[in-house]
């Protein structure tokens, strides 16, 4: 590490894949010591909310995107001088200037978080996204500048007949945005193509469009006016958007079929009420959200081809050998479905005790991306509401879903006379593509049986 030099920490990808993510929260201030590992803030991605720890030691120099902006992967969102430099900045001393942060920073290997790569040569902060016409003439100047900045001249455009030199994102974005990269003139260092280079690109085509255009043009995209003691509106992002997005594609992908089943549980509950009473569950939550998931895990291995996911690209039935049960859940930011991996693996104090982490991890808002993916099955659970039951959307590329509903003492014929029983209505949708109508009632008529004789689970299991 070079003594007195000032570490750029970027915006890592916390959730296997993400391109961006909304900085929630600062926890730390230009002027504040930091250690390695310390959390300095907490970003909100299109999965869960995550906490980002700082890689190194040092005092922070500066952050570089206000709370509630939205940072791309790979971009740097705050400064932190190390070593010398630690010890010389005071508390109050204003941020550098980014052509200064350049200049101290290693061009050894940086300490990194998983999903952004080592970069050694330096790092350049994005500019931030504005509404600003960019300049056509002032961009490629810049790049030129930048690259005699960091220590290399203009590069050449490769020759006729050679593939330019550009990362895996510049060529996406490249493509995204229509743009030749033969065409592209290199700023980057050995002639690599860069993110500027691809945007001034750009700017240069559209430059022809933009002297064109009135001196002053009324965006078309203001928004407009509306009535705020009447009316709240609220950006679409995050969470939300992506359990949107989501539920859009599964409804109009994946042709659901639900089927209904009404049951008397009366001896589940029964059975709900000894468990809390048993040694080998104290201090574990157990309601009848835990032997209904239980249930679904024996009904799911009597009939394992419900456990499957439909591969479009390869026009093939993937059958799961393992279960990763998924749980809906209500959270301020949106519904999000953590799963309990291989849950059919577990015993059944194991399973409660996975539940209760699952549910209050996802109450203080901490479930991880990693916690949300490769679900194979899931269970919501209405009835908390009130509900009777629901229709309920597949969690995509899963083939079931099981929608519970409330447990409501009724009427209910038991043994030729009619009692008050402990009664809930089940709901299964699943994808009939590669679940068809006899699979799934099999798969209902076996939860039903365990639910109404729980005694099933000691035999069947």
């Amino acid at each position: 590490m070079t003594e007195g030099s000032v570490r750029e920490f970027k915006m890592p990808d916390v959730g296997e894949g993400l391109t961006e993510a909304e900085i929630l929260k600062w926890y730390v201030q230009p002027g504040d010591t930091v250690t390695d590992g310390q959390v300095v803030c907490e970003v909100e991605t299109a999965k869960a909310a995550v906490e980002l720890p700082i890689p190194y030691d040092g005092v922070v120099r500066e952050l570089h995107f206000p709370e509630g902006t939205t940072v791309d992967v790979g971009t740097s969102i705050i400064a932190v001088a190390v070593g010398g430099a630690a010890a010389e900045a005071p508390a109050q001393e204003a941020a550098p200037a980014p052509a200064e942060a350049e200049e101290k920073k290693p061009e050894g290997r940086q300490p990194v978080l998983v999903g952004y790569g080592v970069s050694t040569s330096a790092t350049r902060r994005r500019p931030r996204k504005v509404t600003q016409t960019p300049d056509p003439q002032a961009a490629p100047a810049a790049a030129a500048i930048q690259a005699e900045m960091n220590g290399h001249g203009p590069a050449p455009a490769p020759a006729p007949g050679e593939r330019p030199l550009a990362k895996p994102p510049v060529r996406k974005l490249a493509k995204d945005l229509g743009v030749d990269l033969a065409t592209v003139v290199p700023s980057g260092p050995d002639g690599v193509i860069t993110r500027e280079d691809v945007h001034a690109a750009v700017a240069s085509d559209r430059a022809p469009e933009q002297q064109a255009a009135p001196a002053a043009v009324t965006p078309a995209t203001a928004p407009a006016s509306y009535d705020t003691a009447r009316e709240t509106r609220v950006p679409v992002k995050g969470v939300r958007k992506a359990t949107a997005a989501a539920m859009v594609g599964s409804a109009f992908t994946a042709p659901h079929v639900t089927e209904f089943v009404t049951v008397d549980v009366t001896r589940t509950m029964k059975l709900v009420e000894e468990l809390k009473q048993d040694k080998e569950f104290a201090g574990l939550r157990v309601n009848p959200l835990l032997l209904i998931a239980k249930a679904l895990l024996v009904a799911i291995r009597r009939n394992p081809d419900v456990n499957a996911s439909w591969d479009e690209a390869a026009q093939e039935i993937v059958v799961k050998h393992y279960v990763n049960l998924g749980i809906a859940a209500a959270t301020p930011r949106g519904l999000i479905v953590p799963n309990i991996k291989d849950a059919h693996a577990q015993t059944l104090p194991q399973l409660a005790g996975s539940l209760g982490e699952l549910v209050s991890t996802a109450r203080e808002g901490k479930t991880s991306p990693a916690a949300m993916q490769g679900g194979t099955v899931t269970i919501t659970n209405v009835g908390v509401f009130g509900v009777d039951t629901g229709t309920p959307i597949l969690n995509p590329g899963e083939s079931a879903i099981l929608a519970v509903g409330a447990i409501k003492l009724q009427p209910w014929v038991h043994k030729g006379k009619v009692k008050p029983r402990q009664v809930t209505t089940l709901a299964l949708s699943f994808d009939h593509r590669l679940v068809d109508g006899e699979l799934g009632s099999k798969v209902l008529a076996d939860l039903a049986a365990v639910l109404e004789q729980p005694k099933r689970l000691m035999t069947w299991a």
